[in-house]
């Protein structure tokens, strides 16, 4: 049988608003009673619910986080951090997956919403043409601060952490031409959203640089899954002027980029050389050293997390209500898969 705090007030003989107080940290209570309060709560082994707190305090210390796709290690390593920061300001996570899929996560929202969560970290789904009026509308009408991580809402400012993907894609693809290739093909995302437009960009940018042609046949835009990158690196070992670098913009299609090598019993970098956005921790424990660029997940994690904190503390103020957006830098690992072969 669970215990009330009508059992605590006739343990320690005084009313309801006393135990109240004493639970609530609210009010004055004298030093004695107080005492008595907490022995009696320590007699009976009781457990304040933490449903019945938040209604008489008005606060959850609840944070809602929605991502994309939950088997991307990209976000977990996103989520760390996040949890790292929320820990020390002993707050609790609430965690929804999308799938990337704008009905799911205009249900998260409102599922988020129901449970008076404080405050929201967010990946958008990738399309932007997903961010229609009925969109925007749920998310304007919140009315609870709105932290983006690593996404963007089209049509609209919010505060949020980004990676510079222009610059990370410049770097890489920089790197593979350093190397001595001229002729690099990349397997991008979806370019309905922006981190594979940037990542585009950058691409074009390095080949602009240098001088090197872009060539339509080396382009091949997908998904943020592996399976589609098979598919796209074999189509890219069949063409007639084969490429001999290949520029892989996500962590899940470097996996279906390696898979299809591997089946050709193709050596890397001897026979094809590539580079990755995003560190793929699987195939560092297996032995292949593939060179990556490192967006600073857990650091976004951890500064979106704060952020919102930072908000929260000034959303009661009007005028201290601010536009703020961060853009994180990120860094290039050069393993030797992007070495061409003499």
């Amino acid at each position: 049988m669970s215990v009330t705090i009508k059992d605590i007030a006739k343990a320690a003989d005084v009313s309801l608003a006393t135990v109240s107080r004493v639970l609530n940290g609210s009010g004055y209570v004298k030093e004695t009673t107080r005492e008595k309060v907490h022995d009696a709560i320590k007699q009976l082994h009781y457990t304040p619910s933490a449903i019945a707190r938040s209604l008489s305090t008005n606060k959850t210390n609840t944070i809602g986080v929605i991502i994309p796709d939950i088997n991307n290690p990209f976000f977990g390593e996103v989520i760390k951090g996040i949890t790292q920061v929320a820990d020390e300001h002993q707050l609790n996570i609430i965690l929804c997956d999308t799938d990337d899929c704008k009905e799911k996560e205009l249900k998260a929202i409102k599922l988020l919403r129901e449970q008076r969560i404080e405050g929201i970290l967010m990946t958008p789904t990738y399309g932007e043409e997903a961010h229609d009026s009925a969109y925007m509308s749920t998310l304007d009408n919140l009315g609870i601060p709105v932290i983006l991580m690593d996404g963007h809402v089209k049509y609209a400012n919010y505060s949020g952490v980004f990676i510079d993907h222009v610059q990370g894609a410049y770097d890489g693809v920089e790197a593979l031409i350093h190397a001595g290739h001229e002729k690099i093909a990349i397997i991008n995302g979806r370019l309905d959203s922006r981190p594979a437009k940037e990542r585009f960009l950058g691409y074009k940018k390095a080949l602009n640089k240098y001088a090197i042609p872009l060539h339509e046949q080396y382009i091949f835009n997908g998904e943020y899954d592996h399976e589609r990158a098979y598919t796209m690196t074999k189509k890219i070992l069949l063409l007639e002027d084969r490429p001999t670098a290949i520029f892989v913009s996500n962590n899940l299609s470097m996996l279906g980029c390696v898979k299809a090598l591997n089946e050709q019993s193709l050596s890397i970098p001897d026979d094809m050389a590539i580079l990755g956005f995003d560190k793929v921790d699987a195939l560092n424990i297996i032995g292949m050293n593939i060179s990556f660029i490192n967006g600073p997940t857990t650091l976004m994690g951890k500064t979106g997390m704060n952020m919102l904190i930072e908000s929260l503390e000034k959303q009661k103020d009007v005028h201290m209500r601010e536009l703020k957006q961060i853009t994180l830098l990120p860094e290039l690992h050069l393993k030797g898969s992007e070495k061409k072969s003499v």
